[in-house]
């Protein structure tokens, strides 16, 4: 089924309308039909729900910025169809949903997979840098090589049309919608909170995943206080797709033996743990996980009394808009002698004007580069030629401020910003084979 409204999703139902819903949610560029495998099987028992991400598979181009934000539109999704409870197994991109469902709605959700997923998926540069790619040279590059991080060397060579279909589905994906997605994965990190989740949980992952391999599930299973490993042999980064046999009949007794009965308390907020026997679960052959490790919660820091120090929210502006390695290389060659100019910079420069809501990052990035060429900064606009493409001017934007820039700046300015310019798109924007 195929919905239109901004605030929900394309889904569709598969399995009896009187059995317990179970959802799988997608993988960034794939579709609902990478479980296509696994529901024969699971409508035997469950009423089987499965959406599109925005712009995924011929769905309505309604980006989403955030894991949040999806996961509100997946809840608005149910509340229409009057879904209540469920339980939820999710590939990457799908999986961090989950683990945002099972962190900010934990009466929804009865039991949880994590399939491919990670407390906090690459760095946000990686994903910022994929956006830039994606704005300039389309989707076209990342589709080509999307079977090599999906898939073994063997199962892509032995299954041609398989590899077609997935170059096919990330062609098809609204650009957009990709890009926003990785903004979304850029900014999503639950390392602090994986104590939180609270539902009885599988960690599945591929011996041979590429992307987000068994050390990221081990975090996993480490900080959630009820979760157990299961590492499928063979198998890279779709999993599903690649071992469909194994994920089935590890989902069919993970949500057979620990389907938590609602136990949710609404006046106070809590929910009652209902502890599962200590025998081990089965996983995929000898590849189980040591006994779990607890994590002691984050730290609370304490309430500042008067205006928020704007420190903070200028140390994330400033990674955000000019990448951690550049921030991370500033701050560490700081010394006594630099570093209250470090920290002067970070406060006023991006905590108190890049963090004002009066003008978007865009048009923050043509200020700025206007004004660096206006002053012959060249070494500087380099860096802020890289940030406005992290903030989403194109190419073609970008030579239109410069020429605008060669009116008033002067043309020998313009001439030496071009070359800046160049140099830094052609690297910024050259996919990697």
């Amino acid at each position: 089924m195929s919905e239109s409204t901004p605030g929900i999703l394309q889904y569709r139902f598969d399995g009896p309308e009187e059995a317990p819903v179970l959802i799988l949610g997608p993988s960034l560029g794939t579709t609902w039909h990478m479980w296509d495998r696994q529901v024969p099987e699971l409508v035997k028992q469950w009423r089987v729900f499965r959406y599109d991400l925005p712009g995924h598979g011929g769905a309505p181009a309604h980006p989403t910025g955030s894991v949040t934000e999806l996961a509100e539109r997946l809840l608005a999704t149910l509340d229409g169809l009057g879904v209540q409870r469920f339980g939820y197994a999710g590939c990457a991109l799908g999986g961090a949903v989950g683990a945002e469902l099972a962190l900010r709605h934990p009466e929804r959700l009865a039991s949880l997979t994590l399939i491919a997923a990670s407390p906090r998926f690459g760095t946000a540069d990686e994903f910022r840098q994929r956006g830039v790619i994606v704005r300039t040279n389309g989707l076209d590059p990342i589709a080509r090589t999307s079977p090599e991080r999906w898939f073994t060397g063997g199962f892509a060579a032995a299954q041609p049309a398989i590899t077609e279909w997935a170059v096919q589905m990330v062609r098809t994906t609204d650009p957009g919608c990709y890009i926003a997605a990785c903004e979304a994965l850029a900014a999503f990190d639950i390392r602090a909170e994986l104590g939180r989740i609270g539902v009885p949980t599988l960690v599945l992952v591929g011996s041979d995943d590429q992307v987000t391999g068994p050390a990221e599930a081990r975090n996993l299973v480490a900080g959630i206080p009820d979760a157990r490993l299961a590492v499928v042999p063979g198998a890279s980064h779709l999993v599903p797709v690649e071992q469909p046999a194994a994920v089935t009949d590890l989902l069919v007794r993970h949500f057979s033996t620990a389907w938590q009965q609602p136990a949710y308390d609404t006046s106070t907020g809590q929910m009652a743990i209902v502890v599962p026997q200590a025998s081990p679960v089965q996983v995929v052959p000898q590849q189980m996980m040591s006994p779990v490790a607890e994590i002691a919660p984050a730290p609370q820091p304490e309430a500042v009394l008067g205006r928020p120090d704007p420190y903070d929210a200028g140390i994330k502006v400033r990674r955000e808009v000019l990448g951690d390695a550049h921030v991370d290389q500033a701050l560490a060659q700081a010394d006594d002698f630099s570093g209250d100019f470090q920290e002067f910079v970070t406060r006023y420069e991006w905590g108190e004007i890049w963090d004002r809501p009066g003008l978007d990052r865009r048009s923050r990035s043509c200020v700025a580069l206007t004004a660096l060429v206006a002053g012959g900064h060249f070494d500087e606009l380099a860096f802020h030629i890289r940030a406005a493409l992290r903030n989403g001017l194109t190419p073609a934007e970008i030579k239109e401020v410069l020429l605008q820039a060669a009116v008033y700046c002067g043309m020998p300015a313009a001439n030496s910003a071009f070359k800046v310019a160049q140099q830094v798109i052609r690297e910024e924007t050259t996919p990697q084979e």
